[in-house]
């Protein structure tokens, strides 16, 4: 993939928030061979912007690739590393998937669960822009961050 067909330009601000760094953290740490270390920021997101064109490339009924479970994986662990720098208290991700694509995905803190999300058609997994996948993550973050506020005894457990 060229630099000039990403979906994401260098100049676009959401690379600079904790949210495109997190991310960026966690797709490095799910390559084990090192294939992103000498890419862009905007070349290892971009495969999470699912523009309307991609998205029609995408047949409707298939199975996740092993690539695509990984970026999955990332935006929950991401998500999971942001609750933890907010609350202080360590954030578990669980991911359940069958070779289908269709699951659970839960975060817990302590005995708590803090977010339940059923996923499906996980093989589509992307955002129509980057904006709007900090969108969605600003919105787990801030339920998670309100149920242990409203529960920090089970918690902190």
């Amino acid at each position: 993939m060229s630099e000039a067909a990403l979906a994401i330009s260098n100049e676009n601000p959401v690379l600079d928030t904790d949210f495109a760094k997190e991310m960026v953290r966690q797709m490095r740490a799910v390559d084990t061979y090192g294939t992103y270390d000498d890419w862009s920021v905007e070349k290892i997101l971009d495969p999470f912007v699912l523009t309307k064109e991609k998205k029609k490339e995408i047949p409707v009924v298939g199975d996740p690739d092993e690539i695509t479970m990984s970026r999955v994986k990332a935006y929950y662990n991401a998500l999971s590393a942001m609750i933890e720098k907010e609350c202080g208290l360590m954030a578990v991700p669980m991911l359940n998937l069958t070779h289908e694509g269709f699951g659970r995905a839960v975060i817990t803190v302590g005995k708590l669960v803090v977010m339940d999300k059923t996923l499906r058609d996980v093989h589509r997994f992307g955002f129509p822009s980057l904006s709007k996948m900090k969108d969605e993550m600003d919105t787990l973050l801030s339920v998670a961050l309100e149920i242990i506020g409203q529960h920090p005894k089970v918690a902190g457990m």
